[in-house]
């Protein structure tokens, strides 16, 4: 199959999230089961000519964006170590410019322009090249109006009568809105303005498209596809997704697998297997002096790479936190930036206790990876977690998982129990309700069994022989285009 994958960010030409991650994995996955893959993003600034050797792809064309016309131009280059080749949508009025969506926390005013711009740009630009997918996988509201543009401005055009499109939701919470007015911006008529098309609330609702007028709908977890057909996740969009769930499949993200291996990782101290732990021991009193606390093997350290923010649990945290310290219970290394109401609680409470808990509030590659390395366990205490991948990270770096049971959290960590224990399937821990006391219960259990080295091993090499590899989700993926595709021939035929 001739696959197109559409999204607007991508490793590691733009990153502000998981998105980029997988754009940037899943065509290589795709790729060696055999298919023929190229991918499209916006021309950000972060895109460097000289360092990506960008080179054009067409001569430049005109769209029109609210009777408005703009010139822009694809360009292309390849994915770093491979053939596989990556267009990019050149408008230097959209995207060159600081922040991919936003600028210190403020959306761009003018995005909902920048993305349909992308959209139109996709398909006109793609129509100039040799080449024509067999199905446009887009993801998440900024491609969205792919899927609706194929049904309504080409529908007639028999460049894409056999095109099919699967849309992922990466985070249903996040669905591009914008003012009614926005139909004119977009080229669409004053008939997708209705409940039942793109109208949501009084607003244009951009996600909405993608979730009607694609042939398959995707999200990154099975739990996930299923809570957002429930009223308390489904952010007002659950009755459509229960009408579509014939075509919505739930397909775990899977990991780069090289990057992340605690057998070859470059950016730790010292490397470990499954089968030979020593390196572990070394990356924690590394962490541990890195970040000024007590080096001492016999208490639990816990690590979180996140947002600070509600949606990750940073409340929770915040709550969890002192009852384990004021007991010596454990340590706690905290990194990652968000709300500044949970900048200013950590900040206090590594003064109350700096011999207790390290907070760094950034990102930074290398400590990430050392983190997940030395901590020996990391916790998620997420009201949803659409998929997460920081729990596959340390699943396969040793580093046990406290989790809330939500999403793909739910989907890769099996709770330790007296059963699950006995049967050799646990791997973590989790708690159900969103509460500081049930986050503190799982701690402390998972504090219990650290004392038991011998169990807390078995957890540790478990998770660590787990296949999070993007093999069998690319699998199941090509099995959702394949659907795709004979849903969208089907109608072809009929009309």
């Amino acid at each position: 199959m001739k696959i197109l994958i559409v999204s607007s960010e991508m490793v590691p030409f733009a990153k502000t999230g998981g998105l980029a991650d997988v754009a940037g994995a899943l065509p290589q996955a795709l790729r060696a089961l055999g298919h023929d893959v190229r991918a499209i993003l916006p021309r950000y600034r972060e895109m460097d000519a000289k360092r990506f050797a960008v080179q054009p792809a067409t001569p430049t064309f005109v769209i029109s964006i609210g009777n408005q016309p703009q010139t822009v131009q694809l360009v292309r280059t390849t994915f770093p170590g491979t053939e596989m080749i990556v267009y990019a949508v050149e408008h230097a009025p959209s995207f060159d410019r600081d922040g991919l969506y936003q600028v210190q926390g403020q959306d761009h005013p003018d995005n909902l322009e920048r993305f349909t711009l992308f959209c139109r740009a996709v398909l006109d630009g793609i129509q100039r090249l040799d080449w024509r997918p067999d199905v446009i996988h887009a993801n998440d509201w900024q491609t969205a109006l792919l899927a609706t543009y194929l049904k309504t401005v080409y529908r007639d055009d028999p460049a894409w009568r056999d095109t099919a499109v699967v849309f992922t939701i990466h985070n249903l919470a996040y669905q591009g809105l914008f003012p009614q007015a926005g139909l004119q911006t977009m080229g669409l008529g004053d008939d997708q303005w209705s409940a039942e098309r793109l109208e949501f609330y009084g607003r244009l609702n951009l996600l909405k498209a993608g979730l009607l007028d694609s042939e398959c709908l995707t999200t990154v977890s099975p739990t996930y596809a299923q809570e957002i057909q429930t009223p308390a996740l489904g952010c007002g969009l659950d009755g459509l997704l229960r009408k579509r769930r014939e075509v919505l499949s739930g397909i775990l993200n899977g990991l780069d697998i090289e990057t992340w291996n605690p057998a070859s990782d470059p950016l730790l101290p010292a490397r470990f297997t499954a089968d030979d732990l020593t390196g572990k021991a070394t990356c924690k009193t590394t962490l541990q002096r890195e970040c000024h606390l007590p080096v001492d093997a016999q208490v639990p350290l816990f690590g979180m790479i996140s947002r600070l923010v509600e949606q990750k649990g940073a409340d929770l945290l915040v709550a969890a936190l002192p009852p384990l310290f004021r007991q010596g219970a454990a340590q706690c290394v905290v990194l990652g930036t968000g709300d500044p109401t949970y900048h200013q609680q950590l900040e206090a409470l590594q003064r109350q206790y700096p011999d207790r808990v390290h907070v760094a509030l950034t990102f930074d590659n290398r400590f990430a990876h050392l983190i997940e390395a030395g901590a020996d366990g990391f916790v998620m205490p997420s009201r949803y977690e659409p998929c997460g991948l920081n729990q596959m990270y340390s699943l396969r770096y040793g580093t046990i998982p406290v989790a809330r049971k939500t999403g793909g959290l739910a989907d890769t960590i099996v709770a330790a129990t007296e059963a699950t224990l006995r049967a050799g399937t646990a791997n973590g821990f989790l708690f159900e309700a969103a509460t500081a006391s049930a986050f503190v219960r799982a701690l402390r259990q998972a504090v219990a069994l650290f004392r038991d080295r011998a169990q807390w091993q078995q957890l540790m090499r478990r998770g660590m022989q787990q296949d999070f590899s993007w093999t069998r989700s690319a699998r199941a993926y090509v099995d959702v285009y394949r659907r795709a595709l004979q849903t969208r021939r089907a109608v072809a035929q009929r009309t």
